[in-house]
């Protein structure tokens, strides 16, 4: 997994990134789609169009080939609110992932893991001093990874997309590296 190359996503990369959002949303409707994604709704070129404008775009290849793609921001939810951040920090040292996905011929093959190492490194990179996330409370691959990847569980809040099906979304924080 060494030659995998992670790399801030351009405008020429939204094509391919358009088709990951769909062969991942696929995917997902064909077997247990655990965050609850759905085909021309979330995720959608808009989101990729839009993060790579704001240069919070990142694309994962293997040997060319996309791999996967995160987006690291400092947008939280509306419901982040709700919960009590255990490391009390300020909005502008927060980094938040979304969109984090693997293209389904990488799955179980530790490449999240390493998308998921990436984004913690450019939020510390950006001066960031905690990361923080939500997942589908039913979502139970990405809860593993986050759980044993160091990431502690604050609480459970409603982000708004009851109108999906997707209630309840479990907030998780990382303090980073070198951060206090």
């Amino acid at each position: 997994m060494n030659d995998l190359e992670i790399k801030q996503g351009t405008e020429q990369d939204i094509q391919e990134i358009s088709v990951l959002y769909d062969t991942v949303t696929e995917y997902l409707e064909s077997h247990t789609n655990y965050p609850g994604w759905k085909k021309g709704i979330y995720p959608t070129r808009t989101d990729a169009e839009e993060a790579a404008k704001e240069g919070t775009l990142y694309v994962a290849r293997l040997s060319g080939e996309i791999a996967g793609s995160v987006i690291v921001n400092q947008k939280q939810e509306k419901g982040y609110d709700s919960v009590p951040w255990k490391n009390g920090a300020v909005v502008e040292e927060v980094a938040v992932i979304h969109t984090f996905m693997v293209h389904p011929d990488y799955l179980r093959s530790g490449t999240g893991r390493l998308i998921l190492e990436f984004a913690e490194k450019k939020a510390e990179e950006e001066g960031r001093k905690v990361i923080r996330l939500d997942v589908y409370e039913h979502n139970a691959p990405a809860i593993r990874l986050y759980e044993s990847s160091g990431y502690e569980y604050m609480g459970t809040a409603d982000l708004g997309y009851g109108t999906f099906g997707l209630n309840w979304f479990r907030l998780y924080e990382k303090l980073l590296q070198g951060k206090v």
